[in-house]
């Protein structure tokens, strides 16, 4: 009987990190073109946290953890929301939301190298196809002209790859770290932590806060969004997937994100889908695919017979 309900659990927590997080760019983008960067993911992180504890104490989940524990979620928060995510809602700043979702979806490649330089993994013959791809794709994406004349859309690129870099990391931290046992607990501490230091940063780089009663309507129904939906639901089902799954089939999320960013963009924010655009992400997600399948290149192995 626990094993159908578990399968339905990880299918409900791909559909999460799936199509919500896909979402979730329309959601910052539209929230960060009136908050700060930092506040908006500092308040969002936050708030969700606390939402999460209040959960976890009415299910009679107790919130003790040992001190390795609390380091260990801080340092992830860190590296998930504080630099992760941080980096991220500011680079939408200057780039569009579908673009930033294109670029992170060469997410499984730096994982994949990551895993090669930190652990020693060696690369399959499919993947070593899938990382070609990947670069073609990421070099076609951040080429185009319309993209490179924008405004400081460098920069957004370049937040872009260091956010890539962190959750990549964190991804492979999180599979051998001392965590909470409970996915609440976990995601509650890393948001809590995370989502403080962003607060701090947004203090010490004098960003101009506003308080609720001045924000638009899209910008209240996009941050309670990010906080139910994007936070509470998709990140701890994240947490939970990394805890079960495989940090490369986590990264799969990266298939779906950007399609439904570029769609939600494009129907929302008249956000320009370019041709290049559409080629670069067909070879990107073609990469991907090999990255991740376990398939075995044929050719490969009948020269090895």
């Amino acid at each position: 009987m626990p094993q159908p309900k578990y399968k339905l659990l990880v299918i409900l927590a791909f559909f999460s990190i799936y199509v919500i997080w896909g979402s979730t760019y329309l959601w910052n983008k539209i929230a960060v073109g009136e908050l700060a960067p930092f506040m908006l993911a500092g308040i969002r992180f936050v708030t969700a946290g606390l939402l999460i504890f209040g959960i976890a104490k009415l299910s009679g989940i107790s919130l003790k953890i040992t001190k390795k524990q609390l380091l260990n979620t801080a340092f992830t928060g860190f590296l998930f929301l504080t630099f992760g995510n941080g980096l991220a809602v500011w680079a939408l700043k200057y780039i569009d939301s579908g673009f930033a979702a294109l670029e992170i979806s060469a997410q499984p490649l730096v994982v994949l190298l990551l895993m090669l330089i930190l652990q020693g993994k060696k690369i399959q013959p499919m993947s070593m196809i899938g990382v070609f791809l990947g670069m073609i794709g990421v070099y076609l994406l951040v080429s185009q002209k319309e993209v490179v004349s924008q405004e400081n859309s460098i920069v957004g690129m370049i937040m872009i790859f260091t956010c890539m870099l962190c959750w990549a990391y964190g991804s492979l931290f999180v599979g051998k770290a001392d965590l909470p046992k409970s996915y609440l607990v976990n995601t509650a501490y890393q948001m809590i932590t995370g989502g403080g230091m962003l607060l701090l940063g947004s203090v010490l780089i004098g960003e101009p806060w506003l308080a609720p009663s001045q924000w638009s309507s899209s910008v209240h129904f996009s941050m309670l969004a990010l906080i139910f939906f994007g936070g509470i639901v998709a990140f701890t089902s994240f947490n939970f997937l990394l805890r079960t799954v495989s940090p490369e089939k986590v990264a799969t999320s990266t298939y779906v994100n950007p399609i439904i960013a570029i769609i939600l963009g494009w129907y929302f924010l008249d956000e320009q889908i370019t041709e290049q655009s559409i080629l670069a992400a067909v070879i990107l997600l073609t990469g991907v695919y090999f990255i991740n399948t376990k398939k075995k290149l044929v050719l490969f192995s009948r020269f090895r017979k």
